[in-house]
């Protein structure tokens, strides 16, 4: 059943994902060639419990950590590790947060250092077919308009689209109704209406859309070992507007990166 959502709610689930888009835009200072992904789990961890709020994953679907960290060919649901990262790897850093019994679920793909430009371009395409599923997120839309706009943007590309996993409802659980594909037809599937808040999660592969489930029972890469990113965006519909309760913003501040694509859903 979908749960709608009050104006109060959403200010909570926002408030939830602001904590995690402000512990991402620290970590973003401490993505570097050389540095241990365990060590930025461990920061994270640290960063949500000084603030006063829970990390939504650890125990979840027994994960054992804060982050998902997910690198070059991992989809997602990597587990953190002492393996330091590359100069040229991508990390997919996908984290959750617990405050007042409302959770924030963001993630964002790094590059480490310089990478290449087909990697930059996997990126920018993956990002970009986020806010273009965003932008679908419209009164008297359907679910199946988000991902047929986001497929449709990705086929387009060359890449693939990731199929067994999904977005979701997100509120007092952290996947809740409805599922949202990144994949599907026009008018199908739940009707888009006041209140709701979605997970908005496009996973997009280099090559292949099909990806492999690793024997750890989490961890998923690409089929082909292509590279993949992932972006993650909490919304919620508002007064007839699409609206952000995650933002970008603390990881462009701290990479000096200037950019305006977050201005039409700002809440």
């Amino acid at each position: 059943m979908i749960s709608i959502k009050s104006l109060e709610e959403l200010f909570l689930i926002k408030r939830s994902s602001h904590l995690v888009s402000k512990m991402l835009g620290m970590i973003a200072l401490e993505i570097f060639p050389g540095r241990d992904t365990l060590y930025l789990d461990k920061l994270a961890e640290e960063f949500i419990r000084d603030h006063g709020a829970i990390p939504a994953f650890i125990g979840l679907y027994d994960f054992p950590n804060t982050l998902c960290i997910s690198t070059n060919e991992q989809v997602v649901h990597g587990i953190p590790s002492h393996k330091p990262l590359y100069e040229g790897d991508i990390v997919s850093i996908d984290c959750g947060a617990i405050i007042n019994g409302y959770y924030g679920d963001v993630a964002y793909t790094f590059k480490v250092g310089d990478v290449d430009t087909s990697t930059k371009r996997l990126l920018e395409a993956t990002k970009s077919s986020l806010y273009i599923g965003i932008s679908s997120c419209k009164k008297g839309n359907y679910i199946g308009d988000i991902g047929n706009k986001i497929q449709n943007y990705i086929e387009k590309k060359g890449y693939g689209i990731v199929r067994e996993l999904v977005g979701h409802g997100i509120g007092k659980k952290i996947h809740e109704e409805p599922l949202v594909p990144n994949y599907g037809c026009k008018g199908q599937g739940e009707e888009l209406v006041e209140g709701m808040a979605l997970a908005i999660e496009p996973m997009v592969n280099q090559g292949s859309n099909r990806v492999k489930f690793h024997k750890d029972g989490l961890t998923v890469s690409t089929i082909d070992k292509q590279l993949s990113a992932h972006f993650e965006h909490n919304i919620a519909l508002i007064n007839e507007r699409t609206v952000l309760l995650s933002t970008y913003q603390y990881i462009y501040d701290s990479l000096g990166i200037k950019s305006k694509e977050e201005e039409p859903f700002i809440f």
